[in-house]
């Protein structure tokens, strides 16, 4: 029936062991430090990405402060203009103004002597007018 090899049973014991030994030294051993390898290069990224998260959260923070500063530097140049133009605009108004007030005086001063004239021509030509006036007066 069965026949049992006592010879057969330890050659296949020794190629199983020779097997087993080139397996582990060509195959497995080079596996696992391939994937003990992996394992150290994903915790090296997550930490590397870990920091760059802090680092990326500073920067972040810094760019915020900044823009605030120039934000608040913007407007205080603003206000200072603001004012340097308010300025200029007042100086022109009371510049125009003086120069209106120069011309309302010349134009009364004109006006006073043009009255004067008026007046002085209207006096010498009164006799004249009394005359034509007694002549309508007599007439009706």
């Amino acid at each position: 029936m069965l026949d049992i090899s006592v010879g057969l049973m330890i050659f296949v014991a020794v190629v199983f062991f020779v097997l087993l030994f080139l397996l582990n030294g060509w195959l497995y051993r080079p596996l696992l430090s391939f994937m003990s390898e992996r394992e150290e290069s994903i915790r090296r990224d997550m930490e590397n990405a870990e920091s760059n998260e802090s680092g990326a959260q500073e920067l972040l923070e810094k760019a915020e402060r900044i823009l605030s500063e120039a934000k608040h530097e913007a407007s205080a140049m603003k206000q200072k203009a603001l004012e340097e133009v308010k300025a200029q605009i007042t100086k022109q108004i009371e510049a125009k103004k003086a120069e209106l007030a120069k011309k309302e005086e010349e134009f009364l001063a004109k006006l006073a002597e043009e009255e004067k004239s008026i007046k002085s021509a209207l006096i010498s030509q009164m006799p004249l007018f009394k005359e034509a006036l007694k002549a309508k007066f007599n007439k009706l």
